[in-house]
C-alpha cells in the first residue's frame, strides 16, 4: 500500500486502539449512525435449502468471507407460519452475533431485496441512517467489530460465541463525509473484487489439485502404477478391470474385526472428562490424522470398562458417519484410545493387508461413492459394520507389492501437496491483504479521494 499517500493532518482520536484518524473525520459511535438493529428468529427448520419461491431462514453462515450468501438457508416447514417483517431488504446490514470466534461479528450488506428470505436470531439487522453509506457501515463494523470480539465476545473458545448489541452500538469510529464514503466504498468494491476473483481462481485450483489426488489414489487402488500390466475384468462396476495378478476381496476378508464405538449407555456425558484417554469421533478425524478434543476424553477407570473398545496400534479408525471415508492408522502413541461412537474400529488382517493399503482405500473416489450409496439414515449417511465389510477391494496379493505401491503413490501424492500448501499460502496471503486494505481505508491510514 506504499503507493497510497496519508492525509495531510490527523488528530488524536481519544481511543487507545483507534489512534490517529483525519483531522477533518468525525468521531462518533456506531449507535448514532443506525436507524435500527434487530435479530431474528430460529424456528425448527428442514434440512435443506429452499426451492425458488420458498420461505426460508438464514444459517449463520451467509455472512462468512465478507459477501452476502443468500443461498446459506433452511427452508421453513409448511406447517409453520413465515413472519414477513423479518424478510431482507436491499441496504440491510448483517452482522454475525453468534458464532465461532474466528467468524462472529462478519458483517455484509444485502445487495436486493428477498422478501421470502427470513432473518435468523443468530444474525443482527442493523439499518443505516442518513450520515452513512450502508458499505461503509459494514466496513466499519468489519474492522472495528474484531477488536470488540476479542474483548468482548462471550463463550467458549473452542465453540459458539455471542456479541452482543451493546457492544456493536458503541463502538467508536472515525466518520468522514457522505461523499468522501462515497470514493472509499467505490475504491473498496473495485480492490476487494480484484483480490477475490484471484482468490477464487487459486481456490478452484486447489479444487483440482484436490480432484487429482483423488483420482490418482483411485486409479492406484483399482489399476497400480505399472501401464503396461495386463488387465482382467473384475465383475465389478465399481472396479472396472484391475491387473491380472491381483485378488479381489471384500473390505471383511482383510480384517480380522470391523466394530462400532460404544452405544446407548455404555459412553455417557456423564463419563467424559478433560484430559484423560482420548474418544475419537468422526470430528476429531483431521488430513489422515487422529486430533483428539481433550474434553472428549475419559478417565483410566472408564477406558478399562470401555476396554472392548480400545484401539491398538496399526488399527485403522474410520467415520461412521457424515464424511464417509475419513479415516486414519492408529499410532503407537495413541494405543489405547477409544474407538468413539461416531467411528468404526477396523483390526486388519496384516497377513493379507497392510493397514495403509486399507486407509488409501477409503479415500478413493470409488470407495467414498460406494459407502454413501450403500450407507443408511435418511438425514446423514451412516456405515456399520456389516455395510462397511461389503466394499469391495482390489489388491496385490503379496503385502510387499502392495508397501512398494504404496510408496509410490505417497511420492506423487506428496508433490501434489506441495504445490496445494504453496496455493493456499497464497490464497491466505490475498485475503491478508485484502483484510489490511479496508482497514487502512477506513481507518483513514490512507487518502482515497482521488484513487477511484
Amino acid at each position: 500500500m506504499s503507493h497510497y499517500k496519508p492525509y495531510l493532518a490527523y488528530k488524536d482520536s481519544g481511543v487507545e486502539w483507534l489512534g490517529q484518524v483525519p483531522e477533518h473525520w468525525e468521531i462518533t459511535y456506531i449507535k448514532r449512525l443506525v436507524s435500527s438493529i434487530e435479530q431474528g428468529w430460529s424456528p425448527d427448520c428442514e434440512s435443506r435449502q429452499a426451492e425458488k419461491d420458498e420461505w426460508a431462514v438464514l444459517k449463520v453462515g451467509c455472512v462468512n468471507g465478507g459477501v452476502f450468501r443468500p443461498t446459506e438457508n433452511k427452508a421453513l416447514p409448511s406447517s409453520l407460519e413465515p413472519k414477513p417483517h423479518l424478510g431482507l431488504r436491499k441496504g440491510d446490514v448483517l452482522v454475525s452475533r453468534a458464532n465461532t470466534r474466528e467468524l462472529v461479528g462478519g458483517c455484509v450488506v444485502v445487495t436486493q431485496e428477498y422478501p421470502r428470505l427470513m432473518l435468523c436470531d443468530k444474525l443482527y439487522r442493523l439499518g443505516s441512517g442518513i450520515r452513512v453509506i450502508p458499505e461503509f457501515l459494514a466496513a466499519l463494523i468489519t474492522v472495528h467489530g474484531r477488536r470488540a470480539v476479542e474483548v468482548e465476545a462471550n463463550g467458549a473458545s473452542s465453540s459458539m460465541v455471542n456479541i452482543a448489541q451493546s457492544v456493536i452500538l458503541n463502538l467508536p469510529v472515525g466518520l468522514p463525509s457522505l461523499d468522501e464514503q462515497a470514493f472509499i466504498v467505490s475504491w473498496m468494491a473495485r480492490e476487494t473484487a480484484r483480490i477475490d476473483a484471484l482468490v477464487e481462481k487459486k481456490t478452484r485450483f486447489i479444487e483440482l489439485l484436490r480432484e487429482k489426488r483423488q483420482a490418482l489414489i483411485t486409479y492406484v487402488v483399482t489399476k497400480g502404477l505399472d501401464p503396461n500390466v495386463k488387465m482382467k475384468d473384475s465383475c465389478v462396476e465399481w472396479l472396472g478391470e484391475v491387473p491380472e495378478h491381483w485378488a479381489f476381496a471384500r473390505f471383511r476378508d482383510l480384517c480380522i474385526s470391523i466394530s462400532t464405538g460404544p452405544f446407548g449407555t455404555a459412553l455417557g456425558n456423564e463419563d467424559y472428562v478433560t484430559g484423560g484417554v482420548p474418544v475419537i469421533n468422526p470430528s476429531h478425524i483431521s488430513d489422515d490424522q487422529c486430533c483428539p478434543n481433550s474434553d472428549i476424553s475419559v478417565s483410566e477407570e472408564t477406558a478399562e470398562r470401555l476396554s472392548f473398545w480400545a484401539m491398538r496400534s496399526g488399527d485403522l479408525v474410520t467415520a461412521r458417519r457424515g464424511e464417509l471415508g475419513r479415516a486414519a492408522v492408529i499410532t503407537d502413541e495413541q494405543d489405547g484410545w477409544i474407538c468413539g461412537t461416531g467411528s468404526l474400529r477396523v483390526r486388519p488382517d496384516t497377513g493379507r493387508v497392510v493397514v495403509s493399503y486399507l486407509h488409501t482405500v477409503l479415500q478413493s473416489r470409488y470407495a467414498r461413492e460406494w459407502l454413501n450409496q450403500s450407507s443408511v439414515g435418511a438425514t446423514m449417511a451412516n456405515l456399520n459394520e456389516g455395510i462397511l465389510g461389503q466394499l469391495p477391494v482390489a489388491l496385490p496379493l503379496s503385502t510387499a507389492e502392495q508397501s512398494t505401491l504404496l510408496i509410490s503413490l505417497k511420492a506423487k501424492v506428496a508433490r501434489l501437496d506441495t504445490i496445494e500448501a504453496k496455493a493456499a499460502a497464497s490464497v491466505a496471503l490475498l485475503q491478508e491483504r485484502r483484510s489490511a486494505l479496508i482497514t487502512a481505508a477506513v481507518t483513514g491510514q490512507i487518502d482515497l479521494r482521488e484513487a477511484v
